[in-house]
Parts: C-alpha cells; structure tokens; sequence
C-alpha cells in the first residue's frame, strides 16, 4: 500500500487485545479492540487498521502505515523492567508484549507518529529502558485512577508548559482514566508531559520533532473530544506526504 499525500485519510494502525471473547454464535480466542478507538481516529480523519497481537512486525512489514496507536489493556510482564511480579499484576501476555515492543521499536525507526494509551504508554516507557510502580495505590494512597472493576475515574491533568500536549490541550484537562500500575523511571528520550494531582505521571512525550506522545488515560472514550487523535492524524498526514516526496525524489 502506497501512500500519496493529503489526498486520502491518514492510515493509523491500532494494536488489539488477544482475549477469550464471545461473539455471534463463537466463543473463541479473538484479537479484539474497543470500537471506540476505530470511531475516535476516523472522527479525526483517518482510517483505522487493527494490527493484531500475532505477526511479523519490523520496520519493512508496517512502512506502509502513517501513524500507531498503541492501545490499552494487560499489565505488561515486569521482567521486562527487571522486576518480580507483584501480587496484583495480571498474568503476562508475551504474545502481545513481543507485538507491541517490536511496534514500538519499528515506529520509532520509522519516525512513525504515534499515540500510546494507558497500557500502550506504559510499553513505550519500557521499552524505551523505564520501570513501572506495579500498584498505583501504594505510591499514593488512593484508588482514584481505578476506582472499581470497567469503571472510569476522572483525573485532572496539568500539562507541562511548552510540551507539546500543552499545544493540544491546553494547561489543563479532565481525564477518564482506568490504571492501577503507573510509570516510575522514564525511559531514555521521554519527558513528562502532564501529572495528576497527587503526582502520578499521566502524560509522556518523546523530545525531539516527531510526535510521539503517551497518555495515561483513555481519551478514545470521549469521542466527542477527539483533539489527541486529530493531532495524531495530522502528524501521519505530514508524515505521509514526506514519505511520498522521498520515494518520488531522483536518485
């Protein structure tokens, strides 16, 4: 698949779930996404591929996409950080760990734009060398960033001034969040771009030109604020039509 500039929507890839899942008259293992992140980019102006959790993924297998979104979803497995597990994270998932690390790896060389979500921001930070606090609550003292089972907290989030979520969103937003593991160490590249009130990380970016940008919480489920992935889609536009201009250049 070719890309041609601004004359077509933006393709951005979404990483899935692998989760036993019940559909039509099956229930099966499926590789699954919310669909409100397909609605989110395609309110925003591209058009959503769903990359599964299985396959090939390096540079020259996903060149052909404009930009990533790395969803939510299982803690990542803490071996990755160095750390033994503690008694409230989830099972590993290797299968999706391998994907979405060797994703993460790919856009960067690429320079592929990206936005990374809740558990997708946690797997950028380790990839990139960071660490993790494995249960939010014993750092802070609150359950406020999940307060029960598939309910959504609200965080006030205050960017950092210059940053480039700061750009988007303003010095302030409200955020639906559902986490109980949080970003401790950085990874190498990454800086803060938003905290909540009691100091959990809730936003990171990569310095540099390229938009890289991670976020704690799920702004796909406020599609009527679509802001993230339209700065997303206009990253991947402009990073398409550079892409186009390079291969049509003289050699």
């Amino acid at each position: 698949m070719a890309s041609n500039g601004s004359d077509r929507p933006p393709v951005i890839g979404v990483t899935t779930y692998l989760e036993h899942s019940a559909f039509g008259i099956w229930e099966a293992e499926a590789a699954v996404l919310h669909r409100v992140y397909v609605e989110s980019v395609r309110a925003a102006g591209g058009n959503a591929v769903l990359l599964p959790p299985i396959g090939d993924w390096r540079a020259d297998t996903v060149d052909w996409l404009d930009g990533l979104v790395l969803s939510g979803g299982a803690d990542i497995d803490p071996a990755r950080y160095g750390q033994a597990p503690h008694p409230t994270t989830g099972t590993p998932q290797p299968t999706r760990d391998a994907a979405e690390f060797a994703l993460v790896e790919a856009a960067l060389e690429l320079g592929l734009p990206l936005l990374a979500v809740c558990r997708g921001m946690q797997v950028l930070n380790v990839a990139l060398g960071g660490t993790l606090h494995q249960h939010t609550p014993e750092v802070v003292g609150t359950t406020d960033h999940q307060p029960e089972v598939a309910m959504f907290g609200k965080t006030d989030l205050t960017t950092t001034p210059g940053s480039a979520l700061a750009g988007i969103l303003g010095p302030t937003a409200q955020a639906h969040c559902h986490h109980h593991q949080s970003l401790d160490r950085l990874g190498e590249g990454l800086v803060v771009a938003a905290t909540a009130p009691d100091g959990t990380v809730e936003a990171v970016e990569l310095t540099g030109p390229r938009f890289a940008v991670g976020v704690q919480s799920h702004p796909e489920h406020d599609v009527e604020d679509v802001r993230l992935f339209a700065a997303l889609v206009e990253a991947a536009r402009a990073h398409a039509t550079s892409r186009s201009h390079r291969r049509r250049a003289p050699r």
